[in-house]
């Protein structure tokens, strides 16, 4: 057996576990231990970087006799059955107080039965969530950690070591016990897929409105990048719209398919927004668009559906202040998706007993993520002030921001609509702005129709108490027992 000199060690060595190793190597202090079920993948992570001082070993057994102790290992497999085998092998050679980390995207009640399971044992459990994909991996992520007090003082010296450097900060912190890591990395996820979706509906707009290029279109993104909205999403999408096949020399963006991937997380955050009864509505719509974009068997029979007749053009000597209102629509939309993911997060902490720092998850999110920008530093500023606010939107910087935006952002939803150009993340954020500003909802109604049909009961605003009316009798009401 070899000698416990690793004090890290890798499970899986495809391109984000090879990365992570390589970047735990390039850190002083580390010396990294790496395993993969495939000796091949070892063999050649050795080979190409000699460097990198890394202890291999070929056995579960190897690799827990290479790691000092505490023993500490990184997981970075496909999430699902893999990753319960390998976490059932490491349990078996690994000793109470050790340390088993799931780098990759489970899903967090997955990571809450796990740790359950694992605890158990004696061996510590932690669900850390990474963002950055595979450069991020080598050169410095945003890392949400959860799992156990005791884990987060050996782990939170070696994450510090890697995680992207934000202001001085690393981008790192200990999130939360249990599922709590997990949990945030699914709604920074779908966070992420709202984002993706304003930049690629202001993308749309601008093209169809004013005939620009995609070239051209890169240069407005690149300049936008220079302002409030800067972030690595504004400046990898002026890359991609600058991008020319080299194949047929047409700009990349017009000869790759419109049928948009998605691994779940976006999902998975709508699914349990709906289970906690917080209205995640930019970030469904964005999910729903990805989803209506991989049906091209029903859009071709649409196609032909009535739309407007005239050609969505704008007037040459308006095409400057268009694009400058999707500009502000993007922005304001961009604050409701994030405002949205926050109150979930606040939702979750409450529902599943996490003791999240709001304040500390969005500067974590300021380096390393795939969402990170310097708009991040406004919501650290907002929830340093005011910790408890109820909604991000309210913050004075946000509400000045919004009401910089509105009649923008107005202007564009009514293009959109008048043009027939679908802009669902657009005018869903501003529905949820609307709706949530609202002195009176017509929520009214519907509970009227809800004590109509099913006797569900409804409250009243002049006085105390629960009533049902008597639809079905004289119409009187009476005083119910309280089901709120």
């Amino acid at each position: 057996m070899p000698e416990a000199s690793a004090n890290i060690g890798v499970v899986g060595l495809a391109v984000m576990g090879s990365n992570l190793a390589r970047n735990l190597a390039s850190r002083e202090g580390n010396t990294v231990a790496v395993f993969n079920r495939s000796r091949a993948k070892t063999d050649e992570l050795i080979a190409a970087h000699p460097e990198a001082g890394f202890v291999p070993a070929f056995s579960y057994e190897e690799f827990a006799a290479s790691l000092q102790k505490p023993r500490t290992a990184i997981i970075m497999v496909k999430a699902g059955v893999g990753t319960d085998a390998v976490i059932d092998q490491l349990a078996r050679v690994f000793e109470p107080g050790d340390i088993i980390v799931d780098g990759g995207n489970a899903y967090f009640p997955d990571t809450i039965r796990r740790e359950k399971q694992v605890r158990e044992t004696g061996i510590n459990f932690v669900g850390a969530g990474i963002s950055g994909g595979e450069e991020g991996a080598l050169t410095g992520p945003s890392i949400m950690p959860g799992g156990s007090d005791e884990s987060w003082v050996t782990l939170g010296p070696i994450l510090k070591s890697i995680a992207a450097v934000a202001e001085g900060e690393p981008c790192v912190t200990h999130v939360g016990h249990d599922g709590a890591g997990h949990f945030v990395k699914m709604v920074h996820n779908g966070i992420e897929y709202a984002d993706m979706q304003l930049i690629a509906e202001a993308y749309d707009l601008i093209r169809r409105g004013t005939g620009k290029s995609p070239a051209e279109i890169a240069e407005i993104f690149a300049e936008w990048n220079r302002g409030e909205l800067e972030s690595y999403l504004i400046e990898i999408t002026a890359e991609v719209l600058r991008q020319v096949d080299a194949e047929t020399g047409k700009p990349l963006v017009d000869v790759i398919l419109d049928q948009a991937g998605a691994k779940g997380t976006g999902a998975w955050t709508v699914q349990t927004a709906l289970g906690l009864g917080v209205p995640v509505s930019g970030i469904a719509e964005a999910t729903f668009a990805r989803s209506l974009s991989s049906h091209p068997e029903q859009r071709v029979v649409a196609a032909d559906l009535p739309g407007p007749d005239d050609v969505f053009a704008v007037p040459a000597d308006e095409v400057d202040a268009f694009i400058e209102d999707v500009r502000l629509a993007l922005y304001a939309s961009k604050i409701v998706a994030y405002s949205q993911g926050f109150d979930e997060i606040r939702a979750g902490a409450a529902e599943y007993d996490w003791n999240i720092d709001l304040g500390a998850i969005s500067k974590i999110w300021r380096g390393g993520c795939i969402i990170r920008a310097q708009f991040l530093n406004r919501i650290a500023d907002a929830y340093d002030e005011t910790p408890d606010l109820p909604v991000l939107m309210a913050a004075p910087y946000f509400a000045e921001a919004l009401t910089r935006a509105q009649v923008s952002w107005r202007r564009v939803v009514v293009a959109a609509a008048q043009a027939g150009i679908p802009a669902p993340a657009f005018s869903s954020s501003l529905s949820y702005y609307d709706g949530i500003r609202a002195d009176r909802l017509p929520a009214a109604l519907i509970q009227g129709q809800r004590d109509f049909f099913g006797a569900h009961t409804y409250r009243r605003v002049d006085k105390e108490g629960t009533f049902h009316t008597l639809w079905s009798g004289d119409r009187s009401e009476i005083e119910a027992e309280d089901t709120h």
